[in-house]
């Protein structure tokens, strides 16, 4: 009988200090198959195997597309790719960002689910935001277990704390009694897997693909919105996952809610920022053909454009007052990385 000997780890802001406590805390005739994803800057080398190798727990590395599972290993998620598991192999993908971010934790978790059913022990660490509740939800509604981590002993709570609220948590605990429970669970018997639900299958094959068209898989598990995707501009679908409400867009790109609301926010700074420059390049360009018309007196012109530059000086005011809100500001601070 097969064992739950498959974890799935994943976390964001605090997680790189949470992995390190929990696998440097696992003992060493525990040995199951380990999957990681931390939320990572995109264009940095990652050391995370050379660090977890360095505990002497598990061997740790990055997998690369298509390359055969190694049981008894620790397989990390590169930067700026997805790690996502079939049965028997490794798939290394560069996939639409989910919640903001490449590599996700959801789409290892519901690879995971699809993959190995109750197999799967899926844990949440430390982490802001919602990350990684979704994808405890498609671990559970496949037979397997979830484990978040205490928020009070989480150095950023908000993954944990989704998760809990939501009602994903199988087991709420602190770093420091993990271990003993992930060596009991990896050393029972798995129950049957329940058949795996067709929206978790569609939306693990939509992390699968790179660069395919991929709206029938979207469209297929949601309902179409009047909502735009902060990324790229296309459509969003609403998608009714139990208690949960999550937006995916044609192509690919997920969000949660709370990612979904902080995308939004960047993507209003954004606007305000190139708003303000235009305003700016507006006033030096009605300063010059002020400064042009009264060259040539022509005063009746150059009054003009003096009115339009006041005008539009009092836009740029009003944009940086704005921009100077703390709520405005503090947006590009919601991920840590």
């Amino acid at each position: 009988m097969e064992k739950r000997d498959i974890i799935a780890i994943g976390a964001s802001a605090g997680g790189l200090t949470a992995l390190t406590r929990l696998l440097g805390a696992m003992p060493k005739d525990c040995a199951p198959t380990v999957f990681v994803v931390i939320h990572i800057t995109p264009n940095a080398r990652s050391l995370l195997p050379q660090l977890l190798d360095r505990i002497g727990w598990l061997p740790a590395f990055h997998p690369v597309d298509g390359e055969p599972i190694r049981p008894g290993h620790i397989h990390v998620a590169p930067p700026d790719h997805h790690l996502l598991v079939h049965r028997d192999r490794v798939l290394i993908r560069r996939g639409p960002r989910e919640n903001r971010t490449r590599p996700a934790v959801d789409p290892l978790f519901r690879s995971a689910a699809v993959a190995f059913g109750s197999r799967v022990i899926g844990i949440v660490l430390s982490g802001t935001l919602d990350d990684g509740t979704s994808g405890l939800r498609a671990i559970r509604r496949c037979g397997g277990t979830s484990v978040v981590q205490d928020p009070d002993d989480a150095e950023w709570p908000g993954m944990p704390q989704s998760a809990i609220h939501r009602g994903v948590a199988d087991y709420v605990l602190a770093l420091d009694a993990m271990p003993a429970l992930l060596t009991r669970l990896t050393a029972e018997p798995a129950p049957s897997s329940p058949p795996v639900p067709f929206d978790i299958a569609t939306e693990a094959r939509v992390a699968e693909k790179e660069f395919t068209t991929v709206s029938d898989d979207t469209q297929a598990v949601g309902r179409p919105t009047t909502l735009s995707c902060p990324e790229c501009g296309g459509g969003l679908s609403e998608i009714r996952d139990g208690p949960m409400l999550r937006f995916r867009c044609r192509v690919g790109h997920a969000y949660s809610p709370e990612n979904m609301e902080t995308a939004q926010a960047e993507a209003m700074e954004s606007a305000l920022w190139i708003a303000l420059r235009t305003h700016e390049d507006r006033i030096e360009l009605f300063q010059r053909l002020g400064d042009h018309a009264r060259d040539r007196g022509q005063s009746h012109v150059a009054a003009a454009w003096d009115i339009q530059m006041q005008e539009a000086r009092k836009n740029a005011e009003l944009l940086r007052s704005v921009l100077s809100k703390p709520e405005v500001r503090d947006t590009s601070a919601q991920r840590k990385p």
